[in-house]
């Protein structure tokens, strides 16, 4: 397969630049045995009292920072992942990549120093606790094709209002939907919750580099998929219900914990590449936004719904002019008909 399999034409006014006034104001494309134009507030009409939705409880970090070189030269560093209390590694944006054993001093609170590189990541020690310091001077980490700075708006909606474990960098944005209303009347009408834990990395929107997709390496992101999940999928799926994944997160922490065959709990790391082909083994549905082209998370939503089906349903979003990306509209995949 070839990533330009996966491509498709979006006008750049289609790309959500601010999230909907309310959160269930988004519309929802489904895709069943055909496609059906709905909104998310309309979600009960596709759950089933004995479904069960898996979120992802992890919770966006200010992981942006502006920083200065001892050369006086700008540069901004995006936290990647926290490793320690005074440990993190970060990509850093700077005309001339700094050297290890270089200082940068951020927002005149602190300094941090390059212990060295691996790839894209730079590892860096910082003088002060880096969660303090990105909680009084981080910026939300928007994502590149907003192409604007966070505002007091985003720092609410960036983030979802059950987001619990702090270390994502990225949103799982299938889960900005959800209101705590919408929480309450899904408990109410039978559908049972259960959360797993992926600390979404910034590699989420990196491209694939390789043309030939199975040449491709995809980054690792810390999950973990604690007993009370898997106690929930399986007692779900004995009753006859429908595990639905609320977002790719939850997809791969979920897939990843099944690698064996059968769905355990699980605290580590994951590069798992889920591709055409691939056969799921604990999600019967998912939630989910609109992906970019050519991205491995449209690989995901195309291998568990079929390359055709997405790639036409995508189609017929752009036609119908739905927003997409991480403001964007969702999407609920099932390979039910509707009842």
């Amino acid at each position: 397969m070839l990533i330009s399999d996966f491509d498709y034409d979006l006008p750049e006014a289609l790309i959500a630049q601010h999230p909907a006034t309310d959160r269930r104001d988004s519309r929802m494309l489904v895709l069943a045995d055909t496609i059906h134009d709905r909104r998310f507030a309309e979600l009960q009409s596709v759950l089933r009292p004995g479904d069960l939705l898996v979120f992802n409880d992890t919770r966006v970090i200010k992981a942006r920072l502006a920083a200065t070189k001892e050369t006086g030269g700008r540069a901004e560093v995006l936290i990647e992942r926290v490793t320690g209390r005074t440990t993190a590694l970060a990509h850093i944006r700077a005309s001339k990549s700094p050297r290890p054993g270089s200082r940068l001093l951020l927002a005149d609170a602190a300094e941090a120093q390059v212990l060295g590189r691996d790839g894209d990541l730079y590892s860096l020690t910082f003088s002060v606790d880096v969660m303090a310091l990105l909680d009084t001077w981080g910026e939300v980490p928007l994502p590149p094709y907003l192409n604007r700075s966070a505002t007091d708006v985003d720092v609410d909606r960036y983030q979802t209002v059950y987001a619990k474990h702090p270390g994502a960098v990225a949103a799982p944005t299938a889960g900005l939907h959800f209101d705590e209303r919408m929480l309450a009347e899904t408990r109410a009408a039978g559908v049972g919750h259960c959360s797993v834990t992926l600390h979404v990395g910034a590699g989420t929107f990196q491209s694939l580099r390789e043309e030939h997709i199975e040449e491709n390496r995809l980054h690792s992101e810390r999950f973990e998929v604690n007993q009370a999940c898997c106690d929930a999928v399986q007692d779900t799926r004995a009753s006859g219900g429908r595990v639905i994944a609320v977002g790719t997160t939850s997809v791969r922490a979920l897939e990843s914990a099944s690698v064996s065959g059968k769905l355990h709990s699980y605290d580590g790391e994951t590069d798992l590449f889920i591709v055409p082909g691939y056969e799921f083994v604990s999600v019967d549905a998912m939630i989910t936004n609109f992906h970019l082209p050519q991205s491995s998370l449209l690989m995901l939503v195309a291998a568990f719904a079929g390359q055709e089906r997405i790639l036409a349903a995508y189609r017929h979003a752009v036609r119908e002019k739905y927003r997409f990306f991480s403001y964007g509209d969702a999407m609920f995949l099932t390979r039910d008909t509707l009842s």
